[in-house]
């Protein structure tokens, strides 16, 4: 099982990055991974959406072509997916045959604030429909009041999140 992570913020300390690097620990040996970099691609012009590809772009394309699932992580902004994350989706979605295609996929968001970005999950799970991803729907983790749920060191330490964590990991790695 080979597993690519997206991270919607580009900021090292984010609640979203300390989320991510927690994934990564929780995942282990259960299947290869990977996380995708999507701060240096460019922003998605039909102009450069030709051979050759921006070099940032050929490797989030190899990437998203590896991977057997994808696990988003992302802050909510203004109601929505971070314009980076929004703009990688649509340069990985370029290749045809669609690379996403009936593949599973799994949301997870971390907020300093009470809906622990519900709303930017739904926007997510709308582009979802074109890529024809299979989300993952029996579980969901949002956390909420993110800046309780981890350390100094940005580690997780809540037991509640951590089980809801690996219960969306979990059914993101059944075949």
């Amino acid at each position: 099982m080979k597993i690519l992570l997206f991270c919607g913020s580009l900021r090292k300390a984010s609640f979203n990055r300390m989320l991510t690097n927690h994934a990564l620990e929780a995942i282990g040996s259960r299947a290869e991974v990977q996380v995708a970099e999507i701060g240096d691609l460019p922003l998605y012009n039909q102009d450069i959406d030709a051979d050759p590809l921006p070099e940032s772009v050929q490797r989030l394309n190899r990437q998203v072509a590896w991977a057997d699932r994808y696990l988003f992580i992302t802050p909510e902004y203004n109601y929505s997916i971070p314009g980076v994350l929004k703009n990688a989706i649509d340069w990985a979605s370029r290749p045809r045959p669609n690379p996403f295609a009936n593949k599973k996929a799994a949301i997870m968001s971390a907020s300093p604030g009470m809906l622990g970005g519900a709303r930017c999950q739904y926007h997510l799970r709308q582009c979802f429909v074109f890529l024809d991803l299979v989300a993952i729907t029996s579980a969901e983790v949002f956390v909420s009041f993110a800046a309780d749920k981890f350390d100094e060191n940005g580690k997780l330490n809540d037991d509640r999140t951590a089980k809801a964590i690996d219960k969306l990991l979990t059914a993101l790695l059944a075949e």
